[in-house]
């Protein structure tokens, strides 16, 4: 490899990494028109393994933003990215998966003001499909496979 094809490669890999934390970043901040930016215009999001629906970015956007109103804090974190490009049409580099792992703290909507406690935590994989575009890397797939979920355990006050 020469060390244009090098720091093409580092490059590509940024831009990928940064659309993967623009999604995190636009559910938290419940930013559904950016979440709807960050996918290419055939682009699918699939949430049925954690209870949600499959449909194109417009619906998912929709729907997320109902369901997440329930949670006014929310944190995604998503960690260990492993990024492989692909390729489209005889070019190298015009397709990239991502492989990330996950844990989103999530926070049910109270009228106490109480502990920043999370409610509700889960975690597990996505799958991201992404394609280079002429606006740059875009999301044309999003899988999350939840593995696991934990709800809030809520201990009664001691009484003497």
């Amino acid at each position: 490899m020469t060390q244009r094809v090098e720091l093409a490669t580092v490059m590509d890999r940024l831009a990928v990494d940064e659309v993967v934390t623009e999604y995190a970043v636009a559910v938290d901040d419940g930013d559904w028109r950016a979440y709807r930016r960050l996918f290419t215009p055939e682009g699918r999001a699939d949430y049925r393994s954690a209870g949600g629906i499959e449909g194109d970015a417009g619906r998912i956007a929709g729907w997320l933003s109902q369901t997440l109103a329930l949670f006014p804090m929310r944190q995604h974190l998503i960690v260990n990215r492993r990024v492989r490009f692909g390729l489209l049409e005889q070019d190298t580099g015009d397709t990239a998966r991502v492989q990330a792992d996950y844990v989103n703290p999530m926070r049910f909507a109270g009228h106490d003001g109480g502990s920043t406690e999370p409610d509700l935590v889960c975690g597990g994989r996505y799958a991201f499909g992404l394609l280079r575009t002429d606006e740059g890397w875009r999301l044309s797939e999003v899988v999350v496979h939840e593995k696991w979920r934990r709800g809030a355990q809520r201990q009664e006050p001691v009484t003497t």
